[in-house]
């Protein structure tokens, strides 16, 4: 299932060699599921074998910037030179890692799902289609919640947020366990991303049942 969905949502998986890859995808042309743009995309395995995706009229000039990069150079290189080469010198180029699961945790339920269109949704959750799985407290107040990018019907990205006052307590790993089960019962695998500097999403990620593999992602895009 990671296969097919890496082969849709990146244009190609496995990589054929060592190295990063670059495949010209029409969907770099294309919005993504918010609407916003995403010129590169790009995921490296642990030895650092990866696809990075960018634009069908730019793959010969950044396979030429990538060729031969060690596993260790390619972010840095991508990060100072990917958006020139793209034509956004303004937008920022990072690397996150990436994990996947297709057997989340058991933990505890918690939360229930939502309209995101519907009264008292956070505004960060607003702009996910369909509902999101959101934690209140006695009172009906917001604790925590969970959206989905629909990247393909194959993978399934969760993202999660905890209010500050509720923090601690177990909510986000448990909303993320409960989404993830949701999204392997419909056939797709779930998929985590978080920034390497943020430990206490990796605790939740690894709680929840998606474990570091040592894969990364690497993407393009506006800042905020």
């Amino acid at each position: 299932m990671l296969t097919r969905f890496l082969q849709v949502w990146l244009g190609e998986w496995p990589p054929p060699g060592a190295g990063i890859t670059v495949v010209g995808h029409p969907a770099r042309d294309k919005p993504r599921w918010d609407g916003a743009e995403q010129l590169a995309l790009g995921v490296t395995d642990a030895d650092g074998r990866g696809v990075l995706s960018v634009p069908p009229a730019h793959r010969d000039a950044v396979a030429d910037l990538v060729t031969g990069l060690a596993a260790g150079d390619a972010a840095a290189v991508l990060a100072a030179r990917l958006p020139a080469l793209l034509g956004r010198p303004e937008q920022v180029c990072f690397t996150g890692v990436f994990r996947w699961s297709q057997t989340p945790a058991p933990l505890p339920g918690t939360g229930a799902w939502e309209p995101s269109d519907g009264p008292d949704i956070p505004d960060w959750l607003r702009p996910f289609p369909g509902e999101v799985l959101i934690a209140r407290d006695e009172h009906g107040a917001y604790l925590a919640g969970v959206g989905l990018k629909p990247h393909d019907v194959s993978g399934i990205e969760i993202s999660v947020g905890t209010d500050e006052r509720a923090r601690g307590r177990g909510l986000a790993r448990r909303l993320v366990a409960r989404a993830a089960r949701r999204i392997v019962a419909g056939g797709a695998v779930a998929v985590y991303l978080h920034d390497p500097a943020n430990t206490p999403s990796a605790h939740v990620a690894d709680a929840a049942g998606f474990p570091d593999l040592g894969w990364k992602v690497h993407a393009m895009a506006a800042t905020a």
